[in-house]
C-alpha cells in the first residue's frame, strides 16, 4: 500500500525540482557572474550571487532529480490486487541512497533561501547608497525571482513529504530484510528535527524581512527626472497627438542608432 504513494511522491518532487524557471535563472545568474567577475572581486552583494551559484551548481551536481526518478522507476505501476500478494520493492541501499540525498537536498534548498535573501538585503543596502545601481538593480529582480521560484513551487516542501514516505518504506523494507548500506549514520524519523528550524516560520520571516527592506527611490528621481505637468494631464485624458510632441519637447537625450543591431 505504500508504493503507489511513493511513486507519486517521488514524481511530485522530481517534477518541481526539474522546472524550466530553476534551470533558467540559474543560467542568467552565470551569465551576470561571468559579465562582472574581473570588475566587482569583492563587493558584497556580488560575493553574496557567488554563494547562491554555489548551491545552485552543489543542488545540480549531487543530481537529486535523477536519483529520485531511477527510484521511482523501480517502483512496479501495477498494484497488486491481493493484500499479501508478493510484489518487487526497491532494496534498502536504494532507499538510503535517496533518503541521503534527500535530506542533503533540504538542507541545500534551506541554505539557498536563505542566501537569496541576505543577498537581497545587501543589493538594496548597496543601492541605497547609489552604488553599482545596474549590478544592484539586476541582483534585486534575480534573487527575488529565485526565491519566489523556490517557493511558489515549493520544492523544499515536496522533498519533506517524500522522506516522510521514504523514512516509512524504509523502516518496513529493513525489518524484512536487513541490507544496511550506509553505517554510521541513523536516519532521522522527522526530518524537521534533523533541518533545525520551523520550514514555514523561517520562510515568512525571509518574506518579511524582503518586503520591510528601505526601498531605494532617492536615485530614481536622480536618473529619471518628473515629467511635465502637461504630460500627465495628457496621458490621464489618453491624448496620443499632444503626448507625441511632449515626448519630443522632453530634455532627454536620445540615442540615433536606437533601430540598429547591436553586436
Amino acid at each position: 500500500r505504500q508504493l503507489p504513494a511513493l511513486r507519486r511522491r517521488c514524481y511530485i518532487a522530481g517534477k518541481r525540482l526539474s522546472g524550466t524557471g530553476l534551470a533558467t535563472e540559474g543560467r542568467v545568474l552565470r551569465a551576470v557572474l561571468y559579465v562582472y567577475h574581473s570588475r566587482l572581486l569583492r563587493h558584497r552583494p556580488y560575493l553574496a550571487l557567488q554563494q547562491v551559484e554555489q548551491c545552485l551548481k552543489r543542488l545540480w551536481k549531487m543530481n537529486l532529480v535523477g536519483c529520485i526518478e531511477t527510484l521511482a522507476g523501480l517502483i512496479p505501476k501495477k498494484n497488486t490486487s491481493q493484500a499479501h500478494a508478493e510484489c518487487l520493492v526497491p532494496s534498502q541501499p536504494m532507499l538510503e541512497t535517496v533518503a541521503l540525498k534527500v535530506l542533503g537536498g533540504c538542507k541545500l534548498i534551506l541554505r539557498l533561501l536563505d542566501c537569496c535573501c541576505k543577498g537581497f538585503l545587501l543589493s538594496v543596502k548597496h543601492l541605497c547608497s547609489e552604488e553599482f545601481i545596474l549590478l544592484n538593480t539586476v541582483a534585486l529582480g534575480l534573487l527575488s525571482r529565485l526565491w519566489f521560484v523556490i517557493q511558489y513551487r515549493c520544492a523544499l516542501q515536496s522533498l519533506m513529504s517524500l522522506y516522510g514516505m521514504l523514512s516509512t518504506s524504509l523502516h518496513l523494507v529493513s525489518e524484512t530484510q536487513q541490507m544496511p548500506y550506509i553505517k554510521g549514520f541513523t536516519f532521522p524519523s522527522d526530518i524537521s528535527n534533523f533541518l533545525g528550524v520551523n520550514v514555514s516560520s523561517e520562510v515568512k520571516k525571509q518574506k518579511a524581512r524582503m518586503l520591510t527592506t528601505k526601498k531605494p527611490t532617492s536615485w530614481l528621481k536622480k536618473l529619471f527626472p518628473t515629467m511635465p505637468e502637461a504630460v500627465s494631464e495628457v496621458g490621464k485624458k489618453r491624448n496620443f497627438a499632444t503626448c507625441t510632441s511632449a515626448v519630443k519637447n522632453c530634455s532627454i537625450p536620445c540615442p540615433v542608432d536606437i533601430g540598429e543591431t547591436v553586436l
